[in-house]
């Protein structure tokens, strides 16, 4: 929004943000005010107020949420309209439980917020569990956890090379960033023109640790296997 003061007239308002030349610009965070002002400190055309105003809005937007891929949808509207959508894939929850997982999605959680005026999309998903996307991006079986950066207009993708780390995340998202990649964006695997991959639909995680499945012990009792017995088979297979 954008207000006018005349500060001839409202005086009281001018000296409560200490205006003291004309023309004076002062912009407000969104929510209530609570007297506090940041003072304009750019040019003095149209367009260099337009440019510092709308760097200072998407400065203040919230990050994009960094969703898990359950169905379709997650995938289809956090990539197909975004310039890129930063896809990870994480290890299985027997192999990195909720505090491990946890602190992988904290991790992208912050990369979302720093890089939030890209406008892109962030999603997660547990290694093994969409097949067609690993394959249309060349992940699959081992080297979990993972990241990969699809631009879905160009129906093209980025694989991370280092680590998944804070300091190897950085370096690759710096690079798409800046339009600079070390290694060129390759055409997505089998999926056809202007398609994103299949996912299969599947329940989100709960926050739990995982637990293996427990075998239950089969019961022996009523199997009755006295010595005639064993000596009628043994007969049996003699004959």
């Amino acid at each position: 929004k954008l207000g006018v003061v005349d500060a001839t007239v409202h005086q009281q308002l001018a000296q409560r943000y200490g205006v003291q030349g004309f023309p004076t610009i002062k912009f407000f965070q969104a929510g209530r005010k609570d007297g506090q002002a940041e003072d304009y400190d750019g040019g003095r055309t149209a367009n260099d107020i337009v440019a510092w105003a709308l760097d200072k809005a998407q400065a203040n937007i919230p990050a994009p949420e960094v969703l898990e891929i359950i169905n379709q949808a997650v995938l289809d509207d956090n990539c197909a309209d975004k310039p890129l959508c930063i896809i990870s894939f994480l290890p299985n929850i027997l192999d990195c439980q909720s505090a491990c997982r946890n602190k992988h999605i904290k991790m992208l959680k912050d990369f979302a917020e720093n890089y939030k005026r890209n406008s892109w999309g962030w999603l997660w998903v547990e290694g093994f569990r969409q097949p067609k996307l690993e394959e249309s991006v060349g992940i699959g079986g081992f080297g979990y956890p993972a990241q990969v950066a699809i631009n879905a207009r160009k129906g093209k993708y980025a694989v991370l090379k280092g680590s998944f780390s804070q300091t190897g995340i950085s370096s690759f998202l710096k690079e798409l960033s800046a339009g600079r990649l070390t290694s060129p964006l390759v055409p997505l695997k089998d999926v056809p023109e202007g398609k994103l991959p299949i996912i299969v639909g599947s329940e989100a995680w709960d926050g739990k640790d995982g637990k293996l499945d427990v075998v239950e012990d089969i019961d022996l009792s009523d199997v009755n296997l006295d010595d005639d017995d064993i000596d009628d088979k043994k007969k049996k297979v003699d004959l």
